[in-house]
């Protein structure tokens, strides 16, 4: 058509596979860019939605900027040709193809909620995971890639941080999730910075231990666009999450994860000036101010390692003593109670379940099933007004129902999804709270278990079972100095052993400076 109407040099633009909904695409951005700088005369296209299927955009081109720069439009299967005069249709062209973006977009919508509420997962797999290749919508586990993601969840559990983790991978030349597709021929969507293969960051770790997925579950409707025109994704509210659990193979054990989300955030390892970190760091603080307690060694004996309140007013703070502990002290103490907490789950089972779940549990449990079957049924009767409206926007677009009845019905089926899903909000909220409180007892029960034969205190058992360490200062009672400590466990809080079982108490005595003996004596039997 070009060289029919005379012209000859042809520079051809194609954006295959990208929505004519967005201008912002590299092959029209181009075109533009030419046109700009006075490198062409006239443009030619199939039809007006080839330019876009944006009204206002595809107008303000149509009757501003081709006009200014003097440039001829010619679309071939629309019968446009600007040289031959102003065709009073092109705009309704232009709202037409608007409105055919508009329409897709919402059947794509429609379909994708039916999808994601049936299970199918609605984005790529991680980092881990690939799409089986004989049923794209089953993930199945990346042996190569999964074995990366256990070892961040270890070494998170073994007290590393986010930005520790992120530097041994990078000296061990472990590629970047981005660097092992590239490699393995897999297309992802996203530009990203280019950076070396395996220059890992810390907000790449942090992401992957975040991923829920790895316990086989498949989360949909973590984002949303607000416009079909708009395609930036945003943060959706949990409360709008999908679950559904253990759909694939699991790379992260459920507990292992939940453990992991436990001590995320709040593991500050300090380091000294010798470049030391140790176990204790971000899991001791003062009893009496409620700050972190601080790091040290001894100056003039390095092996003397010990921890102080960093708000005790002799280094200018405001706490009155300095709640001074030895490291050698806090391991026997810990690891004592520890074990007499295995005793007690091994030898007194029943004592122990009271202990660690309470006598409301079994009422929790019960309402927790109740809610679940309500909220089954609420997500049946969503489903259906999902099918329900689809039918009769068929029905509207072929003729059988009117647009004022279309209307109507639509708009009472659209009330009534409202008032769906903020019970729906509600009842997820309240059962992740029972799921969540029952999850971790469960798996708190399952960790002393694990630990019944441990013989010496470890990073991982110290992150697995201790949430903090409540440390008061040492005090003398009837002539003996005393160091009151209060354990609180990961999920569950204090465990209190009932006094009448032959558990005793772990015997410590630690000579902590100059000669001063201190005993270990727990904080709720103490003074």
């Amino acid at each position: 058509m070009a060289k029919e109407k005379g012209y000859t040099n042809l520079i051809h633009f194609l954006d295959d596979g990208i929505s004519g909904v967005t201008m912002d695409r590299p092959g029209f951005v181009e075109m533009i860019q030419q046109l700009e700088q006075g490198r062409a005369a006239a443009v030619f296209v199939k039809d007006l939605s080839r330019l876009g299927r944006n009204y206002i955009e595809v107008g303000r081109l149509t009757e501003e900027f081709f006009p200014e720069h003097d440039i001829r439009l010619v679309a071939v299967s629309d019968n446009i040709d600007t040289a031959e005069g102003e065709n009073e249709l092109a705009p309704i062209r232009n709202l037409f193809n608007e409105w055919y973006a508009r329409d897709i977009s919402k059947k794509r919508r429609i379909s994708n909620k039916i999808k994601g509420n049936a299970g199918e997962p609605m984005g790529q797999p991680p980092y881990g995971y690939i799409k089986d290749p004989n049923n794209p919508k089953r993930w199945i586990v990346d042996d190569e890639a999964a074995q990366v993601v256990r070892r961040i969840y270890s070494m998170t559990l073994e007290g590393y941080g986010t930005e520790q983790i992120a530097a041994q991978l990078e000296k061990d030349e472990i590629l970047t999730p981005r660097a092992y597709w590239l490699k393995k021929g897999i297309k992802r969507p996203g530009k990203g910075k280019q950076q070396p293969a395996t220059k890992w960051n810390s907000s790449t770790v942090t992401k992957i231990l975040s991923l829920q997925e790895y316990c086989g579950d498949i989360l949909n409707f973590k984002t949303y666009s607000k416009s079909y025109k708009n395609k930036k994704r945003l943060e959706n509210d949990r409360e709008n999450w999908v679950i559904f659990k253990d759909v694939h193979k699991p790379i992260i054990e459920r507990s292992v994860f939940e453990q992991v989300q436990q001590k995320r955030g709040k593991i500050r390892k300090r380091r000294t000036n010798e470049g030391e970190h140790n176990m204790f760091s971000g899991l001791l603080v003062c009893a009496d101010c409620g700050s972190n307690l601080h790091f040290h060694f001894n100056q003039g004996n390095p092996e003397i390692k010990y921890f102080n309140c960093s708000n005790y007013k002799g280094n200018r703070g405001s706490c009155t003593s300095t709640h001074y502990v030895r490291v050698d002290f806090l391991e026997q103490v810990v690891l004592g109670e520890i074990r007499r907490l295995t005793k007690f789950a091994s030898l007194y089972e029943d004592e122990f379940l009271k202990a660690v779940i309470g006598h409301s549990q079994q009422a929790a449990e019960t309402g927790r099933k109740l809610k679940e079957k309500e909220l089954k049924a609420l997500l049946t009767r969503d489903e259906e007004l999902d099918g329900l409206f689809e039918r009769i926007y068929e029905d509207n677009v072929s003729g059988k129902l009117s647009d004022d009845r279309f209307a109507k019905m639509s708009r009472r089926y659209e009330d009534e999804q409202k008032e769906l899903a903020e019970k729906i909000k509600k009842l997820r909220s309240e059962i992740e709270k029972h799921s969540s409180q029952a999850m971790t007892t469960d798996m708190f029960i399952s960790l002393v278990r694990k630990y019944t034969r441990a013989r010496k205190l470890t990073p991982r058992m110290l992150n697995e079972l201790v949430e903090k360490i409540e440390v008061y200062n040492a005090e003398k009672i009837d002539g003996v100095w005393e160091q009151r400590l209060r354990i609180h466990y990961n999920c569950v809080g204090e465990i209190t052993i009932p006094k009448m079982l032959p558990l005793p108490i772990p015997d410590v005595t630690v000579n902590t400076r100059k000669g001063v003996f201190v005993n270990y004596a727990p904080a709720e039997i103490a003074g």
